[in-house]
């Protein structure tokens, strides 16, 4: 099983994602193949992605039995810890934790 999740992306993208996978809602792909296939996909995605942002999840042989990329800027990111990849939640922009902000 393969799950592609869109946010911000092309129209154009979005198209070609749908002629090889099911659009099941706005931006959510899902679709069933090869390990070559989903990394081809997946490089279309990292091309066209622009401004936008992007997820990649697939069935795999390890302890939690998926695993996944992201591609763009999203306050997800992902983080492994002893094997195992989790997702960290990074602060919203404009918080006293942003390390760019001035005023913290």
């Amino acid at each position: 099983m393969l799950v592609i999740v869109l946010e911000n992306a092309p129209p154009r993208l979005r198209g070609r994602l749908a002629a090889w996978l099911l659009e099941i809602r706005a931006g959510v792909y899902v679709g069933q193949y090869s390990t070559r296939v989903r990394t081809m996909i997946w490089e279309q995605v990292l091309a066209g992605i622009g401004d936008g942002n992007a997820v990649i999840a697939w069935a795999a042989r390890n302890d939690a039995g998926f695993d996944f990329e992201t591609a763009g800027r999203n306050r997800r990111v992902p983080v492994e810890l002893d094997g195992l990849k989790l997702v960290s939640f990074l602060p919203p922009e404009g918080t006293a934790l942003d390390p760019d902000d001035d005023d913290g």
